[in-house]
């Protein structure tokens, strides 16, 4: 008897989520005894390890001849990673940004995103120009294996002199060794369960590829992510969060979208609607991590509320343009009209609020 699409699909996800966790406890702990440091580690053990499940869904999508699922999974897990774990992990406790993700990490997801929008100009993306992605991608990776070659000794993991539970023995490195091979043959099942059970549904519904791409896949394969991030973040590992998030939005593109085209047979077409929509909405998300990151280089809460409402508003166009809804033009233009001047107006204002606490807190008269 066939399985339900529905049960099909929340097994899938379960798997994925089972896996991911399971690769990162053991990578994690294989990268930790070498004393690289934590925003290093977020940027690729964690982030990469947490993003395995876009790949596993992405490239079995691709092979299957669904790569409106891949491309989605990768732009809708790319928005939701900025604007709902970013903002979510943000609320849980304020978010410290160290200057590398400002002069080299935000950059990197920004250039990116605007060459993953140009190359898809002509409505495709290439072999080539997937290659060049996952190119980039090497290349950003090896500087930071050197980065944390080079790192400076505060820099690194606090490790107790002698410790072996931090170093491990031969015993506990296979054991995090059979670990990673055990995530990684969960997150290859089930991304065959989700990817089957969500075009499924999908066919079923009358609804796009892309757009399930987009919402059920991206969200569940970020769920990982989700985890990670607010975990880190109520547990004072701040590095960890952010850095979760950027690493996981550059190895989407570069990794993720690179090896997806790269092995499917004439690129990755790209619907017209996610070129006019979903990749700009992509870019202006990575892009607007600079104000939000500069000032005070520090994330508050008030801020991640502001990214859970376009992440919100998001959501809302989506469903509309979907479901032809008359109102997604309404919408739409209350969106680009009202919501974002607002921001423009009183995001500037919290900033300056913020700064103006700051100067009253250094003051001599405040200390006195």
């Amino acid at each position: 008897m066939a399985t339900p699409p529905l049960l099909e699909a929340l097994l899938g996800l379960a798997l994925l989520l089972a896996g991911g966790d399971i690769l990162v406890r053991g990578a994690s702990r294989l990268s930790t005894a070498l004393g690289i440091p934590p925003l290093v580690v977020g940027l690729s053990v964690v982030a990469y390890g947490t993003s395995a499940p876009e790949l596993a869904v992405s490239l079995k999508a691709s092979l299957a001849g669904n790569a409106g699922v891949a491309l989605g999974n990768v732009v809708g897990s790319n928005v939701f990673n900025v604007l709902f774990i970013l903002g979510l992990s943000a609320l849980a406790a304020p978010l410290v940004i160290r200057r590398q993700l400002i002069r080299l990490d935000v950059p990197v997801m920004v250039g990116a995103s605007a060459a993953t929008l140009v190359l898809a100009l002509d409505g495709s993306l290439s072999r080539v120009e997937s290659l060049g992605l996952f190119s980039l991608g090497l290349a950003y990776t090896a500087y930071l294996g050197w980065l944390g070659l080079r790192v400076a000794p505060e820099g690194r993991i606090p490790q107790e002199p002698g410790s072996p539970s931090r170093l491990g023995g031969p015993a506990q490195r296979l054991l995090d060794g059979v670990l990673i091979l055990v995530g990684l043959g969960a997150l290859v099942l089930g991304a065959r369960l989700t990817v089957a059970g969500s075009v499924e549904l999908a066919r079923g519904m009358g609804v796009s590829e892309l757009v399930i791409g987009l919402t059920l896949v991206a969200a569940g394969t970020s769920l990982p992510e989700v985890v990670t991030s607010v975990l880190a973040a109520l547990k004072g590992e701040r590095d960890l969060a952010v850095g979760n998030v950027v690493g996981s939005n550059i190895f989407n593109l570069c990794f993720v979208l690179g090896a997806a085209g790269g092995l499917t047979p004439g690129g990755i077409p790209v619907p017209p609607g996610a070129l006019t929509f979903d990749l700009p909405v992509m870019l202006g998300v990575a892009v607007a991590c600079f104000p939000f990151f500069l000032t005070g280089r520090v994330v508050h809460r008030w801020e991640g509320a502001v990214f859970l409402l376009y992440y919100g508003l998001y959501l809302l166009l989506l469903f509309l343009d979907a479901s032809g809804h008359d109102s997604h033009e309404l919408v739409l233009q209350a969106v680009l009209l009202v919501v974002l001047p607002l921001t423009a107006i009183v995001v500037p204002l919290g900033w300056w609020w913020e700064a103006k606490a700051r100067l009253a807190r250094r003051s001599p008269r405040h200390r006195a």
